[in-house]
């Protein structure tokens, strides 16, 4: 433990976060999207990490996805689906993921989230188009329009956005 380590207090969770923010392997890709202060508010005690994607099933690495007809929100209402390039349908992944992880949030009081931008679950005010082009449009993921829905306030690696 380095010494910033044993100075900093433990801070009871106050946030959830992408996992992938923190620096857990859990993209499709299988790597990460380090965001060293999402880590230190893990490390510190301030934040669980979680990815929708892998609470759901869906396994590391895994094909793409996109929603197509719609966001997050369209999702949640069975008005759009979470696809992947070759046309595999992976919605319930991203629901049940979405869902375990509000259960948890509300569970622990947590009201805040730290989520990877643009992506088909945790992206907020843009994702991207369903193109696989890497296009974007507006709309929130699945989870982030879950957790929105439910009043937990939500930002990006990048900021606030809407």
């Amino acid at each position: 433990m380095n010494r910033a380590q044993r100075k900093r207090p433990k801070a009871p969770h106050t946030h959830v976060v992408s996992a992938c923010l923190a620096g857990l392997n859990c993209t499709y890709k299988g790597k990460n999207k380090l965001d060293p202060s999402v880590r230190l508010l893990v490390e510190w005690g301030g934040a669980i990490p979680v990815c929708p994607e892998v609470l759901g099933g869906l396994p590391i690495p895994r094909e793409n996805s996109e929603i197509s007809g719609g966001d997050g929100s369209d999702v949640l209402a069975g008005r759009a689906k979470v696809m992947t390039p070759s046309g595999r349908d992976v919605t319930r992944h991203y629901k049940e993921g979405s869902r375990a992880i509000l259960s948890l949030a509300k569970r622990l009081g947590i009201k805040k989230a730290v989520l990877k931008a643009n992506s088909p679950a945790c992206g907020y005010g843009r994702i991207y188009d369903g193109s696989f082009k890497r296009a974007l449009k507006k709309g929130d993921g699945v989870l982030a329009a879950l957790l929105r829905r439910h009043g937990i306030k939500i930002s990006t690696e990048k900021g606030k956005r809407p």
